[in-house]
């Protein structure tokens, strides 16, 4: 039984658009979307050729669960979740910017002081850090967010010179990420988890911000384990983490970082297993609560009844 959703192709009466993202197949309606979250999986701006099956419904269940924790720092897009991996919610313009936030050296932004910048987006990093060290403070680090190819790190100087946001919601997006990712922080700590980076994505609906798309989900974010942190850095060892690092760790050792004339790897069964399986146990750690594999024998009807009825 294929327990994996690669792709959706419904058509609804009532439709006005669909776009299909790296991850995610949106429904379009006169005011309000459908979000599906297949099992497709990403890594330097690639959709891989396999599915990893229970990856779209857990993104959704911990998107969920944080956007209803955080509904009391920012309103957000979402009306209802009545699949496991479909959300329903309020249709918005999003801003064509991605709000990176970052309290620790890793991933990207070590890839880069690794080649010796020390200035990310416009923002200085001190002279003497390692992989994975704790920054003086969260530092945020955004990109644009392209609709095809790479996303590109820019600074906020470029994002208001360039008009792309105004100056007065920039102001109120820097201030939504920062407390959303003390709020992330504090709820992952909760949990034996320390929130390194994550992203956060806004829109405007009727004249008002809202936060958009997933929070806080192994895709948008890097958790490490909290036990054996200090221990791991001082001895110079790599930290046991929850995130799609060690999907690019994979990919990179087999010589693949979407750069041009680069062909993606074959992922064996194993691979995508140990990937469904990492998903899980972030979603475990992260909720603490036991992951519940959804019914997937009549999935696609499931789906399309779910939104046939909640749109």
């Amino acid at each position: 039984m294929n327990t994996a959703i690669k792709e959706t192709q419904f058509e609804f009466p009532n439709q006005t658009g669909f776009y299909k993202g790296k991850v995610r197949d949106v429904y379009m309606f006169e005011d309000k979307i459908a979000v599906v979250a297949s099992d497709r999986i990403s890594a330097f701006d690639v959709v891989l050729p396999l599915p990893i099956p229970f990856k779209g419904q857990v993104l959704n269940q911990i998107a969920a669960k944080f956007l209803a924790a955080t509904a009391d720092i920012v309103p957000n897009w979402v009306t209802s979740t009545p699949d496991p991996n479909v959300t329903i919610g309020k249709k918005c313009e999003p801003f064509k910017v991605e709000m990176v936030i970052r309290g620790y050296l890793a991933g990207h932004a070590w890839r880069e002081y690794r080649e010796g910048k020390r200035s990310i987006c416009g923002v200085s990093l001190p002279e003497g850090l390692k992989e994975n060290d704790k920054l003086p403070e969260p530092i945020i680090t955004p990109t644009t967010k392209a609709d095809e190819g790479h996303d590109e790190d820019i600074s906020r100087e470029d994002i208001l010179a360039q008009g792309i946001v105004s100056a007065e919601d920039y102001a109120i997006l820097e201030k939504y990420t920062r407390a959303l990712f003390l709020r992330g922080t504090e709820m992952a700590a909760d949990k034996g988890l320390i929130l390194v980076d994550t992203k956060y994505e806004f829109g405007k609906a009727d004249g008002n911000i809202y936060l958009i798309d997933e929070v806080h989900t192994p895709d948008s974010s890097r958790y490490f384990y909290a036990k054996g942190y200090e221990e791991n850095q001082e001895t110079n060892q790599p930290q046991k983490q929850l995130s799609k690092e060690f999907v690019r760790q994979w990919l990179i050792a087999n010589d693949f970082q979407g750069k041009e004339g680069q062909k993606v790897p074959n992922m064996p069964n194993k691979i995508v297993n140990d990937i469904s399986d990492r998903y899980i146990e972030l979603y475990e750690m992260i909720t603490g609560e036991k992951f519940q594999k959804a019914d997937n024998t009549d999935m696609m009807d499931r789906i399309r009844k779910s939104i046939e009825e909640n749109i």
